[in-house]
């Protein structure tokens, strides 16, 4: 998608398949054409176990999908030059069935269900202090399993790596992709 009208283009460029090693050529043919995988792409090194963990997130955990993608629209709004980020997962929220409701929350200051209103402030703590405070760590801990927790955790700092990468690129924003398209080749893939 080009850039939006008086927007800056990427400060980075994104690299493309034909300039890519062998490898990493290989893996972005295979993927939907996004911007943020041919950001990604020049981490040639780590582009592979970057996509395999970004993909476990996406479809191996035990934390419940919905409450998944609140955290990151959470780690989005909060992430100043993180449109993208947005874009994207408001999409795959709606497209799991997070109700419009829910995904206002993790945006604006309105009451929200239980685990939503926890994981939308155990979130935020994490992006703003780097740790929740007692109280919510302690209602995590009350209704989330440890593991719940740390994947948690995992999410969202693997979305606070990437709006970060977005702001300081200065991404240009993708339409929406499917979930099933980034994650396709996870579905009996662990390796």
């Amino acid at each position: 998608m080009d850039s939006i009208a008086g927007k800056a283009p990427s400060r980075i460029p994104y690299l493309a398949a034909v300039d890519a090693p062998e490898t990493v050529a290989k893996r972005l043919a295979a993927l939907p054409d996004l911007n943020v995988f041919k950001l990604m792409a020049h981490a040639h090194d780590s582009f592979d176990a970057w996509l395999r963990f970004g993909g476990s997130l996406l479809s191996d955990l035990t934390l419940d999908d919905q409450l998944r993608e609140l955290a990151i629209l959470r780690v989005a709004h909060l992430t100043p030059g993180a449109d993208y980020e947005w874009v994207q997962h408001e999409a795959i929220a709606r497209e799991i069935g997070v109700e419009p409701t829910r995904i206002a929350a993790a945006r604006y200051e309105v009451p929200a269900e239980a685990d939503d209103a926890l994981v939308l402030s155990f979130t935020e703590q994490v992006v703003l202090s780097a740790m929740p405070n007692d109280e919510t760590f302690a209602a995590c801990a009350a209704r989330f399993s440890s593991r719940e927790i740390v994947e948690l955790i995992l999410v969202i700092g693997q979305y606070m790596m990437l709006g970060r990468l977005m702001a300081t690129a200065r991404i240009d924003i993708d339409l929406p992709t499917h979930l099933d398209q980034l994650v396709r080749e996870r579905k009996g893939r662990h390796g």
